[in-house]
């Protein structure tokens, strides 16, 4: 029997020991979301800003081409109305010719003396009763002008007091307080101030002129009128009444100029005149 010749062979050794397992690397976050997650993010975001900028643009293109409702036309209406005595040129407002009917029913024409420049609401345009009660509500400026009546006898002074909007008008108009008697120094008190021009039947007007006085109001303008002799006399020297009122011209006037500021117009966008 043969024998093979033994061969010294090292020890077995044990296998290496497993390499522990590891996880796969983490991204880094924000808010708990990857880049990727944000830039869908950013383009769900960009794209309905977009949205709504587009429907913005598209809103403000259809309200600026579109006609105004019935409520913006009443609101510039009246808007166009309350700023008449600033855009209306003077002779519009206080016009050359204004007519009026007599006692005996018998139509006439008063004729414009002249246009005051002055426009405060303060003791210059009235007395200082009626001049607190116009700034308490707001008075925005005090228009006056004198008409002669056709005889060029009687003379009237109408003041155009001009407020925010008629429920201011209408408050100061309540509260103006009553004529008290005439007296040889200053006529009929508180009134409107007599406006006297120069070189006209209305020369001699003065405040101790005043004989009568009369309010009215249309929208949101005052219109007050003081009126007497155009020889100046003062308002006592008159011992003898005459048939019927020569100053029945004056409320007259301030109504026709109360209603012509106060019409309403149809609006028209396309003038200055207006905001629509």
């Amino acid at each position: 029997m043969a024998f093979l010749p033994s061969v010294n062979r090292p020890p077995a050794q044990p296998d290496p020991p497993a390499a522990p397992h590891s996880d796969p690397p983490r991204r880094p976050t924000v808010l708990g979301l990857h880049g990727r997650q944000w830039m869908a993010v950013a383009v769900v975001v960009g794209c309905c800003y977009l949205a709504m900028t587009l429907a913005a643009f598209a809103g403000a293109w259809t309200t600026l081409h579109r006609e105004p409702t019935a409520a913006e036309m009443k609101r510039a209406a009246a808007a166009e109305v309350a700023r008449r005595w600033q855009t209306w040129p003077a002779q519009r407002i206080f016009p050359e010719r204004l007519p009026y009917t007599t006692g005996g029913g018998r139509s006439e024409y008063a004729s414009l003396q002249g246009i005051s420049t002055a426009t405060a609401c303060d003791t210059t345009a009235a007395d200082a009763e009626i001049a607190a009660v116009l700034r308490r509500h707001g008075c925005r400026a005090v228009l006056r002008a004198t008409y002669a009546d056709q005889l060029q006898g009687v003379v009237v002074t109408v003041g155009v007091v001009a407020f925010a909007d008629p429920f201011q008008a209408d408050r100061a108009l309540r509260e103006l307080p009553a004529a008290a008697l005439p007296d040889r120094s200053r006529g009929v008190r508180p009134a409107l101030r007599a406006a006297a021009f120069p070189g006209t039947a209305a020369a001699r007007f003065t405040d101790a002129s005043r004989q009568d006085r009369s309010s009215d109001r249309g929208g949101p303008y005052v219109v007050l009128t003081t009126s007497g002799q155009a020889d100046g006399r003062p308002a006592a020297a008159i011992t003898k009444n005459r048939p019927g009122s020569p100053f029945a011209l004056a409320p007259q006037l301030g109504r026709r100029i109360a209603k012509n500021l106060s019409t309403q117009a149809l609006p028209d966008c396309s003038s200055r005149e207006w905001r629509c």
